[in-house]
C-alpha cells in the first residue's frame, strides 16, 4: 500500500516530533532482530526491550559520540533498525557487511545540518542512493533511468529499473528539488521493501535495543 503523499510529507516531524529531527531507518530483508544484532557485533544478552519513547530517551541521554544506540524490530520478512540521533544505517563500515547476501535500504535525516541520505544496497553493492549535496545517483531521463554520478567503487553495474515508476510518481507529486525526508525517501523505501512507514508502526512496536561502538 502506498501512503498518500501528504502523509509522508509531514512524516515523521509532525507525528513523532521527538524523533523527527534526527532519525535513521534501516530495513534489512530476511534477518531477525537477533540476527541483525549479531551482525552488528552485539551480544543479544546485552540488549533490552524498549518502546519507541524509551529508545529515543535512552539514545539522547546516553549519547557520547563513542557509541550508537539502536532498536530492532521484525516487520514481516524484514527487520527494521531504528535510530534516534544515530547514523549506523548510512555508515559504509556498517551497511556494506550488514547487506551481505540480502537487500538493505536506509534513510537518514538530521535537521540541524539539513542532512539527508538514502541508500539501497544488494549484497554489499550500492544500487541507488541520495547523498547530501550531491543528489540522486540515478534518475529518469527520456523515460529511462540514467546514472547521475560517475561510476564509483562499490556501485553495482545494474540500473535500479524497479524504481522507475516511483521516480516518475515523485516527479509528478513533488516540486523539483524536494528533499528525500519530505516524502520521496519513504516512497522509495516502500517500493523497495513493501513496508508502509506509519507512526503506528513505529510507536506501537517493541524494540530489541543495544549499542555498538561508533565506527567513525
Amino acid at each position: 500500500m502506498i501512503a498518500p503523499p501528504d502523509d509522508y510529507s509531514r512524516f515523521p516531524a509532525e507525528h513523532l516530533p521527538d524523533l523527527g529531527g534526527a532519525y535513521c531507518f534501516t530495513y534489512v530483508r530476511g534477518l531477525t532482530p537477533e540476527e541483525l544484532v549479531a551482525r552488528l557485533g552485539v551480544r543479544v544478552e546485552d540488549c533490552s526491550h524498549m518502546t519507541l519513547d524509551e529508545l529515543t530517551e535512552t539514545a539522547y541521554s546516553s549519547y557520547d559520540g563513542k557509541n550508537m544506540f539502536f532498536g530492532a524490530v521484525a516487520v514481516g520478512d524484514w527487520v527494521l533498525l531504528v535510530e534516534a540521533n544515530g547514523s549506523l544505517g548510512v555508515t559504509d563500515e556498517i551497511i556494506v557487511p550488514l547487506s551481505a547476501g540480502t537487500r538493505l535500504v536506509s534513510h537518514f535525516y538530521l535537521d540541524i545540518k539539513d542532512m539527508d541520505y538514502f541508500h539501497w544496497l544488494e549484497d554489499g553493492k550500492t544500487r541507488f542512493e541520495y547523498l547530501n549535496q550531491d543528489g540522486y545517483s540515478h534518475w529518469i531521463k527520456n523515460g529511462k533511468i540514467q546514472p547521475e554520478f560517475p561510476h564509483r567503487e562499490g556501485y553495482s553495474e545494474e540500473m535500479p529499473d524497479e524504481l522507475a515508476q516511483t521516480m516518475e510518481r515523485i516527479d509528478s507529486l513533488y516540486p523539483p528539488h524536494t528533499y528525500p525526508n519530505e516524502g520521496p525517501a519513504f516512497l522509495l523505501a516502500e517500493r523497495l521493501t513493501g513496508i508502509t512507514m506509519t507512526p503506528q508502526l513505529l510507536g506501537e512496536s517493541t524494540y530489541l535495543c543495544g549499542a555498538v561502538p561508533n565506527p567513525r
